[in-house]
Formats: structure tokens, sequence, C-alpha cells
């Protein structure tokens, strides 16, 4: 692949839940808060895609950010659990590139394009004009929505820059299996597939790639990942 391809500074941020019920669809969303608001100390840019995703702008950001995709388990007691018994949920982190439309070609006729109003707040123009669209790549069957910006054409823009970046992550998927017969780094979200553990009884945050642990737990969640970061330079 031409690495000129790959603009490292941006990138789009998707968490999907994984393995735990309600509780992991709360943890993967304390996750989304972490990249949000590690991203307001970094001073990148950052842009809610939806309900799960991140678009997020700032130097050498996909450099930074890489490493985060995989699978990330939390243990800890649920607000909704009765008896003080710790669960293990699981949500995975992806974090893809963004990719020149050289390197991902798509056809325009083999887009299906919907429109339709917003349901989240931005004021008027939001809530009367349908301003969010929907696409749906009819070869991979890939669907992707973007209702955040306020005009049609952004959000079309958007919606375009990340089916293009699931589409180059299909394609990595499907050559690092051919390779090494290995999964991808994603994973299924499987409570097994873990790069990182966030231990909430004993304060602690293990990284299994690189044994390393952190014992500021919170600290980390609330966005303070640096710590975290430069283990991977």
């Amino acid at each position: 692949m031409n690495i000129d391809a790959i603009n490292p500074n941006s990138v789009i941020v998707e968490i999907r839940q994984g393995a735990g019920g309600d509780e992991a669809k709360i943890w993967s969303q304390d996750l989304l808060r972490m990249y949000l608001r590690y991203s307001e100390l970094k001073n990148w840019k950052v842009t809610k895609v939806g309900d799960s995703t991140l678009k997020i702008k700032g130097e050498n950001v996909y450099g930074k950010l890489k490493q985060e995709s995989g699978v990330h388990r939390v243990q800890r007691v649920p607000t909704t659990e009765r008896h003080g018994r710790v669960h293990t949920s699981t949500a995975s982190v992806v974090v893809l590139p963004k990719i020149s439309s050289t390197e991902v070609e798509i056809r325009p006729d083999e887009l299906d394009w919907s429109f339709f109003r917003s349901g989240g707040a931005g004021g008027q123009n939001v809530n009367k004009v349908s301003t969010a669209v929907r696409v749906t790549h009819r070869p991979s069957g890939i669907v992707v929505s973007c209702q955040q910006e306020r005009s049609q054409v952004q959000n079309r823009e958007l919606a375009l820059d990340l089916l293009r970046a699931k589409l180059w992550e299909r394609e990595q998927a499907k050559t690092q299996a051919n390779l090494s017969q290995a999964r991808s780094a994603i994973g299924s979200g499987d409570r097994s597939e873990k790069i990182r553990t966030y231990n909430y009884p004993q304060n602690r945050v293990t990284d299994h790639r690189i044994n390393k642990k952190w014992q500021n737990l919170e600290k980390i969640v609330n966005g303070d990942l640096d710590q975290v970061v430069r283990k991977f330079k």
C-alpha cells in the first residue's frame, strides 16, 4: 500500500460494543468519552460523527492512537448490580486513518443515498432540514450514517471518509489473514481477546501487549492517556 495514501493527521475512532450486555454499552460510551477528553487535552479538533464514532484531527494523531485498536476489557461492579459482584465486559476500539480517494475507489453508481432530519441538538436548521445522510455501499453491504454537521454536503463528505476507511479496514484484515493466518488486531469483542484491562476494584490498568501496569485508573479513563501512549513510541 502506498504510504502517501494515509493522512497521519486525521483519524476515525469507532467504539464497538462487545460482550457484557448493558454494561458493555455503558463501557463503550466511557471509552468514547475517554478519547474525546484526551483529544481536548491535546488540542486536537474533534467531530462526533455518531453515537459511537469520533473524527479527530491533529499532528500525527494516527501515530499516537493507532495502538489503541483492539479489545478493551473492564472489570467493575455495574451500577445495576444489586449484590456487589464484579462483572467483566468488553468494547472494541477501531482507529482508522483518513484514506486518500486514490487508494480506495468508490464508484458513485454503487452507492445508495438517503437523507433525513437529524434527531440531535443543533437548532432549527438541524431539526427542520434533511441534512443527515445515510449511504449504503452495495458491493460490501457497509452502511454509514452522519448527522453531526449542519450541511448535507459536509455530512456527505464525512460519510464518504468513513466509508473509505471501513473499506480500507476490511482489505487490511483480509491481507493479515492471508499472510499470517492470524486474527486482525481489532478482534471480535470476546472477553478473551484483549489488549488492555481496566480493573476498577484494584484501581489498575494493564496493557497486555507490553505487560505494563498503571495504578491511576480514574485519571486514565478521564483522558490522561499520555502516560499510556508514550509507552508505544
